[in-house]
């Protein structure tokens, strides 16, 4: 099975991605967490741009991530989901229209990530940019290339309109850790028990 999280930055993707696994590997499963940008070389060059430690435009960054999404599904994703492993994907191409459309065309990224698997639970964490950006501000010393409250608003309203057109469930994460996690947890295991695995 196939999990993905996606959401504005600051809305927790990365702590329940880490909380899921750990209560999927409780259940006896075996768990494969990853995330976009990679850490691999063209990753790296991709959090680099998002630093703003190098300048490019936002065609080259988006043809970026869909060569590290690329070399991600065909290297990492289908083999552990060959082998029967659950991934639970940190960010995927949904990040890449949600964010990437506001300065590139909706259809052209569709196209340059076609081919890419769709994920079988898509979860959108959802907060308001101004917490997030509150969050961000805690957590690390700086704000990258698309932290900004006007442009975090329109992801957020991109990611919406993803949720519906994917398939996808948005989950509001301006409450405690441990009740987004129940909630997370309920829409997965009512997944797995659907598909047999539970």
């Amino acid at each position: 099975m196939f999990i993905v999280f996606e959401g504005i930055d600051g809305a927790g993707l990365s702590t329940q991605a880490f909380l899921l696994q750990d209560s999927l590997e409780k259940l006896g499963f075996k768990v494969v967490l990853t995330k976009e940008p990679t850490d691999g070389l063209i990753g790296g060059l991709i959090k680099a741009a998002l630093r703003c430690e190098w300048k490019t435009d936002p065609w080259t960054l988006q043809i970026l991530f869909a060569a590290d999404r690329s070399h991600h599904v065909r290297h990492y994703i289908l083999p552990a989901l060959k082998e029967g492993k659950i991934i639970i994907c940190d960010r995927y191409l949904y990040s890449s229209l949600a964010y990437g459309s506001l300065e590139c065309d909706y259809s052209w990224l569709k196209r340059i990530n076609e081919g890419f698997p769709h994920a079988d639970i898509l979860i959108v964490l959802d907060l308001e940019p101004e917490i997030a950006i509150r969050r961000i501000g805690k957590s690390r010393l700086g704000l990258e290339l698309f932290e900004e409250i006007e442009k975090l608003r329109r992801v957020r309203e991109n990611f919406f309109r993803l949720a519906e057109e994917y398939g996808g469930i948005v989950i509001k994460t301006n409450k405690s850790i441990k009740d987004v996690q129940r909630e997370i947890f309920r829409v997965v295991e009512e997944k797995l028990r659907e598909s047999g695995l539970l």
